[in-house]
């Protein structure tokens, strides 16, 4: 089978295409065909050795995936053919890749693969942060950094969901566009105005209630101080490649916290509460409460391009490869 594979943690440069035995079945899981992988930035951390685990080497990049079960081994409620999308944690950027069915959902006929590649971690990550992380209320005010990525656009749909007023935050009239298509109220521009001035603006003043911060840099200090009385900050990434220092007396003033999300270990700790927030969100992307958005979408000889493309923060939703 034809995979990505990297063979050292030199990033980017270091990976290539090649041949590699036929995946075959392994107990216990699912044999995939597939017909769509998504690129994460933590797997361009991942390649480079900068991720919060490392691989054994050589592995297979590439986190999720939606493809067609090859083999369902034995386990009952799946079958050969069955449509499906999940997350695999290495693997996915393959011709085929195993799966444990906990994380896998059966993906509607009616969406494609490249979008169901792009449901698992940016969806999974907005649901678990907003409604098991901030408890987001309707009503409540909700704030998007980085809105225009993967995970940014997914916060903004869910949010409206929750029935939240969302504000996006963006850095191009290009990206905005993308915002408000995605359903968010309000959109700061924070190129042209800084961004407490814009969310005072927004807000005539009196804050937001959640922070949704998949950035990290000077970004989230900023907004913590925009938060209101009992606001909550949702530490979801890094994408500025800067880890901000908090001055934590912050939060004894204005009586706000700081709540880390990790949505992987979420699946590990709390697997049945993961899977039934999965059957929330397969449910709304069913009924078209909720929109993947997929940028671009390379052939597995090019993920290397693709990879190089979501580094560059170009993307706007997500980009999928096609192995």
């Amino acid at each position: 089978m034809r995979a990505l594979i990297c063979d050292s943690y030199q990033g980017l440069e270091a990976l290539r295409v090649d041949n590699l035995p036929d995946l075959e079945p392994m107990p216990g899981t699912l044999l995939v065909e597939v017909r769509a992988a998504a690129v994460n930035f933590a797997d361009i951390l991942m390649v480079a050795g900068q991720y919060q685990t490392r691989p054994e080497l050589p592995f297979i990049p590439g986190g999720e995936l939606a493809g067609v079960v090859v083999s369902a081994n034995g386990l009952d409620g799946w079958s050969h053919g069955d449509r499906v999308c999940g997350f695999v944690g290495i693997g996915a950027m393959a011709e085929r890749a195993a799966a444990y069915p906990g994380a896998i959902s059966r993906l509607p006929d009616q969406v494609t693969f490249e979008a169901g590649a792009a449901i698992p971690v940016a969806y999974g990550t907005s649901y678990h942060a907003l409604v098991d992380r901030a408890d987001m209320r309707e009503g409540e005010t909700l704030l998007v950094l980085g809105a225009a990525g993967g995970v940014g656009l997914a916060a903004i749909q869910i949010g409206k969901a929750l029935g939240a007023r969302v504000i996006g935050a963006v850095s191009s009239e290009e990206k905005a566009a993308a915002v408000r298509e995605a359903g968010a109220d309000d959109v700061l521009r924070y190129d042209q105005t800084p961004l407490r001035e814009g969310i005072a603006a927004a807000t005539s003043g009196e804050g937001v209630d959640v922070v949704y911060d998949p950035v990290g840099g000077e970004s989230t200090e900023l907004a913590l101080r925009s938060t209101k009385w009992k606001g909550r900050l949702l530490v979801v990434g890094f994408a500025s490649g800067s880890i901000p220092n908090i001055p934590i007396n912050l939060n004894l003033v204005k009586g706000n916290s700081i709540v880390g999300v990790f949505w992987g270990r979420f699946n590990i700790e709390e697997p049945e509460k993961s899977a039934a927030n999965n059957d929330v969100i397969m449910g709304w992307v069913e009924d078209g409460t909720l929109r993947p958005v997929v940028q671009k979408t390379y052939p597995l000889e090019e993920a290397v391009d693709a990879f190089r493309w979501v580094a560059g923060r170009n993307v706007i939703g997500r980009v999928v490869v096609s192995p």
